[in-house]
């Protein structure tokens, strides 16, 4: 447990997606820096692995259903946190899909799937997420994760990066509206991270290719180097930061066009 300004003691967090990959990831890093876990996904039995396992590392931490792109079930996983915590200081929202498509090849039930889970989904958790904070007279900290390809494109992707650019637009609308409530909201931003979702790309030659020639440090990012950003946007380390966009790419974005 972190005794530093980077502390989560006492504070509850909810991390959407925390199935599995960075979801999960975070989830570990907010419950060893003190937290109270709340973890949301459809996955339930995985969710519940991984409750059991932070409650044995010392923690309390619960496994709620939710399904990011229908309202009833956000708040039904609201109502069911506060039911066990009280109330819910910070917001993971990390919950997303990767369906890549060209734009020429591209349904529009995969266009509309795309934006329904990333980027309405956050939407829809961090409305709900302000709502309550608002009505309860509490700050807090909402965290949404977007990509580097928000902030620039990648090949066979237009509906990925057209989701993480609204999520980018919306982390900045939301800092200019809810700072008068003592809520901060600002979003991360990985470059490329092996996940479950990526394994198999960048297990291949040309995966393997594509990062040595494009990120200028040369590898992958390790999960644990989004540990340090994590708990600075979460804890009160960042009290004077709102509307912050922190790339963690190894230089990706830098790399000359």
């Amino acid at each position: 447990m972190l005794d530093t300004p980077f502390s989560l003691t006492g504070k509850t967090v909810l991390v959407t997606g925390a199935s599995s990959g960075l979801g999960a990831h975070f989830a570990r890093v907010a419950q060893r820096a003190g937290a109270n876990l709340v973890v949301a996904a459809r996955r339930v039995e995985r969710l519940e692995q991984l409750a059991g396992e932070l409650q044995q590392n010392g923690g309390d931490a619960l496994a709620v259903s939710l399904d990011v792109t229908r309202r009833d079930s956000v708040e039904e996983a609201f109502d069911t946190a506060q039911a066990r915590f009280g109330h819910i200081d910070v917001v993971i929202n990390n919950a997303g899909i990767g369906d890549p498509g060209r734009f020429t090849e591209l349904s529009e039930e995969q266009w509309h799937s795309m934006l329904s889970t990333n980027l309405d989904g956050v939407f829809r958790v961090a409305q709900c997420a302000s709502q309550r904070l608002i009505k309860a007279g509490r700050g807090g900290s909402i965290i949404n994760i977007a990509s580097i390809l928000g902030l620039r494109v990648g090949t066979g992707l237009s509906h990925y990066c057209t989701a993480k650019a609204g999520v980018v637009q919306l982390t900045k609308a939301m800092a200019l509206e809810l700072a008068r409530h003592g809520i901060r909201v600002n979003a991360i931003a990985p470059g490329y991270f092996k996940t479950e979702m990526n394994s198999d790309y960048f297990d291949s030659e040309a995966g393997e290719g594509y990062i040595r020639e494009r990120v200028p440090m040369r590898r992958l990012g390790q999960l644990q180097e989004l540990d340090g950003p994590l708990l600075l946007l979460a804890s009160e380390a960042s009290a004077f930061m709102t509307g912050s966009i922190i790339a963690v790419d190894g230089g990706h974005l830098v790399n000359p066009l």
